[in-house]
């Protein structure tokens, strides 16, 4: 299904062409998002690899698992980012409980690698913030998303009087 919002037929020829362009190249970033996921899933197993080489053989200290803790996440994210493109591609809806999920993967990412000693207060206050605001809006969207026909429908007959 192409999205809604990029139709292919449209009365104006350059919107027309303009459309198909940016869908190509939502395609096109979506291979290549194929391909960056791939590639991390390499960079994962040899960062683990050389990890574990190193002296002590076969053993991992906390920077090491940090290291490893974010690449996993990062090659999370991009799976995350993949899936907002195909959803993209394949609906006339954005899926802005996907879109705050993949942020607040992203944002956890940060927390997990995050080096206390180096990292100031405001630093600190700003990542809480913006934790709490992608937290709330994802229930909120999910708390709207698992009302039913029923509830979506007394909520705006209450709306309209």
């Amino acid at each position: 299904m192409i999205h809604e919002e990029l139709p292919a037929e449209h009365e104006d020829p350059l919107i027309r062409v303009l459309h198909i362009i940016i869908r190509a190249s939502v395609r096109f970033l979506a291979v290549l998002m194929a391909l960056v996921i791939i590639w991390s899933v390499a960079d994962v197993v040899w960062v683990l690899y050389q990890r574990l080489r190193a002296e002590p053989v076969l053993l991992l200290n906390h920077n090491d698992l940090f290291d490893v803790f974010g690449a996993i996440m990062l090659v999370l994210i991009s799976i995350e980012i993949f899936i907002n493109i195909r959803l993209y591609l394949g609906s006339n809806v954005i899926p802005i409980q996907l879109v705050v999920a993949t942020a607040l993967m992203a944002i956890a990412r940060k927390v997990i690698v995050l080096d206390l000693d180096e990292t100031g207060p405001i630093y600190i206050l700003g990542i809480a913030a913006a934790v709490l605001a992608l937290g709330i809006t994802y229930w909120l969207v999910a708390k709207k998303e698992t009302l039913t026909y029923g509830e979506r429908r007394s909520l705006l007959e209450d709306k309209d009087t």
